[in-house]
């Protein structure tokens, strides 16, 4: 998906995601500076996820990044997090331009002012691209997505995508809560690329992120690269690059009309 041969590229959506060399920084981001970015629906009491009760294999699972939602179903959940499989062409809660134009026909400038002024839409949209299994260690400001080429269905590489620790519902609720935190990273063939660093700038210049909150989320960068990438850390001493669903798991899931329903009104 990159090429090695240079230290930046543009991305699909626009962004750009740059090559990293040398070692990570020792940087300790303040994660509490990041929690009053959390945007929920739902005004129920709330708990960190990675302790009981479990949610069972097989279990259809809702993951709200604020009012934006997608379905997966879960494949292991336990103290260590929670791996799910979302299926190609599952349904997707997604902000939508009122104008019409798409998000990525836009610059981020833009975007981070239409994010800033609420100025979309929750609309119903499908999963594009082939299923991805996505796993959100406990206790941690990310979660980590498995590429597949959706020809061969070749291993591509792992997408970090930074987030807030994950909550649940204390009622059992099979959803799962995080906000997402713009910057990612991408590791490819022993590279680390990080991307949508110019996404975040674009953020705090709009006053979608403060100064502080940039910093944390680019010292958090730095220590996923450190806790998570260079320690190999769980998930990936697991061999999940090479894990598949069982048939019946591939079937694309819709987002029940409840979650639709709420996470609307509560966008608006």
């Amino acid at each position: 998906m990159t090429d090695a041969s240079r230290d930046e590229v543009v991305t699909d959506s626009g962004g750009t995601m740059r090559r990293l060399d040398g070692p990570p920084s020792e940087a300790v981001p303040d994660l509490g500076v990041l929690e009053s970015l959390r945007r929920s629906a739902y005004d129920v009491p709330v708990r960190r996820a990675g302790g009981p009760p479990y949610l069972a294999p097989g279990d259809v699972v809702t993951w709200h990044y604020g009012h934006s939602t997608d379905v997966l179903r879960v494949v292991r959940d336990d103290v260590r997090g929670l791996v799910a499989w979302l299926p190609a062409g599952s349904e997707r809660l997604a902000a939508m331009p009122r104008d019409g134009r798409a998000i990525r026909d836009r610059s981020l400038e833009e975007r981070a002012a239409m994010a800033v002024a609420r100025d979309y839409d929750m609309v119903v949209l499908p999963w594009l691209g082939p299923g991805l299994l996505r796993i959100a260690p406990s206790g941690r400001s990310w979660s980590v997505w498995y590429f597949h080429d959706e020809h061969d269905g070749a291993f591509e590489g792992h997408y970090v995508n930074l987030e807030l620790v994950h909550q649940r519902p204390t009622d059992g609720s099979k959803r799962v809560h995080t906000r997402d935190l713009t910057l990612d990273l991408w590791v490819e063939d022993g590279h680390t690329w990080l991307k949508d660093a110019d996404e975040v700038a674009a953020g705090l210049a709009a006053g979608a992120y403060t100064t502080e909150q940039a910093d944390a989320i680019h010292g958090l960068a730095e220590q996923a690269r450190r806790q998570l990438i260079d320690a190999r850390a769980w998930p990936l001493d697991e061999d999940w690059e090479d894990w598949r669903p069982p048939e019946e798991w591939d079937e694309r899931l819709t987002l029940p009309r409840h979650v639709v329903e709420t996470a609307r009104a509560g966008s608006t």
